[in-house]
């Protein structure tokens, strides 16, 4: 049993309302409580609210039986002081078991007991999927425009740029890769045959060492002896088979399928890796791009190199935001596949549907292409889209055109935008798989906008207080 909202009150418990909140401190947690605050007084923002988290946070879940279930309304309070404070779970576990204002958001009296274990905080932060926090970010977006005193009609002027959001993972090579397969084969071998009585795999902790120390002689010189690779390779080939042969009785011993599914994972990574390696170090040969891997655990890292002073490789994510000139994000994309070129009209349909007075809009040359010119043309009043290499007289003079110029000198203030976001967690997702990699960004982009919220409510507040 799960409510949105449990409309029967705590004895102590002061109505999110009336919670008074400190317009004079500097920190991020008050400025996020005032979104909310925001969010949930204005009631028809808050019944559009309620009925996306009970539409959309548990498909299909029958909500009228079980045990009860944390509140789908203090789910999305504990994700959004999370992603907005760019904290892990153990700081937000505290906070939400002791930080005094942020219980009353939850929904706790003051005399409440009540305390949080950890996994619980973690397993329910997780419910959140991107396309709920889609939803809820154009309501967020909506109420802030008010905030912000939009007019209607008032045409919205959008600046669109890309970043790496970096994945958790180490610096991949062929040979360190073959050693994260190599060392999750062993364990996740070596715990199945233990638990259901296999035999063979009683020392896996010493195979383990015994790989590691063949891996170390072959990075330990700058240029791979083809003997240590040798060695390396042939007691990574030996093992692999050993595990293989071991399937098949892990499946007489009733091994569930999960373990094998995970067995069968890592055996073809460490296939791949040899048949690399092997290639490389041995044969002289060149991998072809589209054959390597990142990350063994995090599969969808990409190889970008945008170009950048002093970085020129990044291990990640690309993601494209559009900001408005009010200050709030109005889409994004995780760009899985491609480059600028390809989100430049994507991104500008999408926001338009969501919001239809963005009429005006900036890029950087990373964006251009003559089909790219033409569709935003037609999209937009004003497309401020630099084109690339030498220009014409007739592109010189379109660039520096009043608008056009006017734009252009705006447009690096997305990268503040950008900036922020890298505070609020995305400087590197520690969230494992492309699901949770999603969500976090999702959730980030909400958290930016609740706290812009926030920014203009307590500067309205210092306002009053001044005059």
């Amino acid at each position: 049993m799960r409510h949105v909202r449990n409309p029967q009150m705590e004895l102590g418990e002061v109505r999110v309302e009336d919670i008074r909140i400190n317009p004079k401190s500097r920190d991020d947690i008050p400025a996020l409580l005032l979104g909310l605050q925001h969010l949930y007084s204005d009631e028809e923002s808050r019944s559009r609210l309620f009925a996306l988290l009970d539409e959309h946070l548990l498909v299909g879940v029958d909500r009228t039986v079980g045990r009860p279930g944390m509140e789908m309304w203090r789910i999305l309070v504990m994700g959004v002081v999370m992603q907005g404070l760019g904290c892990d779970y153990d700081r937000l576990h505290e906070l939400v078991n002791e930080h005094r204002t942020l219980r009353l958001f939850l929904g706790h009296g003051t005399f409440s007991e009540d305390r949080y274990e950890y996994q619980t905080v973690v397993d329910n932060v997780c419910l959140m999927r991107p396309e709920l926090l889609a939803r809820v970010g154009q309501l967020v977006v909506e109420s802030g425009h008010a905030v912000a005193r939009k007019k209607p009609g008032e045409l919205l002027r959008g600046r669109c740029d890309s970043f790496v959001v970096e994945t958790d993972v180490h610096y991949p090579t062929d040979v360190n890769l073959l050693m994260d397969a190599m060392r999750c084969l062993l364990r996740e071998t070596g715990r199945a045959a233990h638990e259901h009585d296999v035999s063979g795999w009683r020392q896996w902790r010493h195979l383990t060492r015994s790989v590691k120390r063949l891996f170390n002689q072959v990075r330990s010189t700058r240029r791979a002896r083809p003997e240590r690779v040798e060695a390396y390779l042939e007691s990574c080939r030996a093992l692999v088979e050993r595990a293989q042969a071991t399937l098949p009785d892990l499946v007489l011993r009733g091994a569930p399928s999960w373990k094998l599914v995970n067995v069968g994972h890592y055996l073809g990574h460490a296939r791949r890796q040899i048949d690399q390696v092997e290639r490389r170090l041995l044969k002289g040969e060149t991998i072809p791009q589209d054959e390597k891997v990142f990350s063994i655990f995090e599969s969808h890292t990409r190889w970008v190199s945008k170009g950048k002073a002093g970085t020129p490789v990044e291990l990640g994510v690309p993601v494209c935001v559009l900001e408005d000139h009010h200050g709030f994000i109005l889409h994004h994309e995780v760009m899985w596949q491609g480059s600028d070129v390809d989100y430049a009209e994507p991104m500008i349909r999408e926001t338009q549907a969501r919001f239809p007075d963005l009429r005006w809009c900036s890029f950087d040359r990373g964006f251009h292409s003559p089909d790219n010119r033409l569709c935003l043309d037609a999209l937009l009043e004003h497309n401020v889209l630099p084109r690339k290499g030498r220009l014409s007289q007739a592109e010189r003079d379109r660039e520096q055109g009043e608008v056009f110029a006017a734009m252009r000198r705006q447009h690096p203030a997305v990268e503040s935008a950008i900036n922020n976001l890298e505070h609020r967690g995305l400087d590197r997702v520690r969230a494992s798989g492309a699901d949770g990699f999603a969500r976090v960004v999702a959730l980030a982009i909400v958290a930016f906008n609740i706290h812009r919220i926030g920014l203009l409510l307590r500067r309205k507040a210092r306002r009053r207080r001044a005059a």
